[in-house]
């Protein structure tokens, strides 16, 4: 492996990671989760799916694209009732997500995605993305790897909603380690819904609210798995899989103009925010 060939960070020495950073690839951070996903499946499917959209872009665009270890934990204190979920507070995880982006600028790459598979980790990904545009020379852009492949999973899809450990979640787990998967035990689940919002408000509702899981199912489950299929899966993960190395084509030409300060008097420069 060169580093023109070798998609995955840590397998670079640090005089390969030279030639990276020379080349200006495109650094990725997987962001999941380890929590419940229902009866049928892993703790680690949020990281475990997320991760292994990034890496098979990497593979197919390793002079593009470098991939870095995922952040396997987030905010999940919602689902703590079920055992084995494993929760980190927001400023922990804002945190420590600067500092590996951050560091990654300071070496000199220019471009930072943040590819994250759980959903409650998006305000969160969001505010890191932003914070290390405006703390370093860099430009870094954050994004859930499922809306790269709703368009196409809507055209084979059987069932209304995707949220958690469904007929999506379910059926891409299928594509990639179905040994692991508990089919017998999969099942249906729905929160509580009112007009404007519901236990675990989906984009559909106006009103952003998160309950405690445990207030309103004992399954885990929000969504339907019970008509997942790998075939289905194959679909998402090819959506997703091209979707990110277009996004990385777009994302590698975008520019990093010069700012103009528009004062016409002198500014007090040694203020940090």
């Amino acid at each position: 492996m060169t580093a023109a060939t070798e998609y995955r960070y840590n397998r670079l020495t640090w005089a390969e990671m030279n030639e990276a950073i020379a080349m200006q690839k495109v650094v990725i951070l997987p962001t999941g989760s380890t929590e419940q996903h229902g009866r049928h499946l892993p703790l680690d499917v949020d990281v475990f799916l997320c991760e292994s959209v990034c890496l098979e872009a990497g593979r197919r665009a390793p002079d593009k694209i470098l991939v870095l270890p995922p952040m396997a934990y987030g905010l999940n204190l919602h689902h703590i009732d079920f055992p084995g979920t494993i929760h980190i507070e927001p400023e922990v995880f804002i945190a420590f997500g600067l500092n590996i982006t951050k560091s990654v600028a300071y070496h000199g790459f220019k471009k930072i995605l943040l590819v994250n598979g759980h959903g409650s980790n998006t305000p969160l990904i969001d505010l890191i993305a932003r914070k290390t545009v405006l703390e370093t020379d860099s430009l870094c852009a954050a994004l859930g790897y499922f809306g790269l492949a709703m368009e196409a999973f809507n055209q084979v899809k059987d069932t209304p909603v995707m949220a958690h450990a469904d007929e999506f979640e379910t059926s891409l787990y299928l594509h990639l380690a179905p040994e692991r998967v508990q089919m017998d035990k999969a099942g249906h689940g729905d929160d509580v819904m009112g007009k404007y919002m519901s236990s675990d408000s989906m984009y559909a509702y106006p009103v952003r609210f998160n309950d405690y899981w445990g207030r309103w199912t004992n399954l885990g489950v929000h969504g339907d798995a019970r008509t997942a299929t790998a075939e289905k899966g194959k679909v998402i993960f090819e959506a997703a899989v091209n979707g990110l190395i277009g996004l990385v084509e777009e994302w590698r030409q975008w520019p990093i103009a010069d700012r103009m300060d528009q004062h016409t008097g002198p500014v007090q420069k040694q203020i940090r925010w």
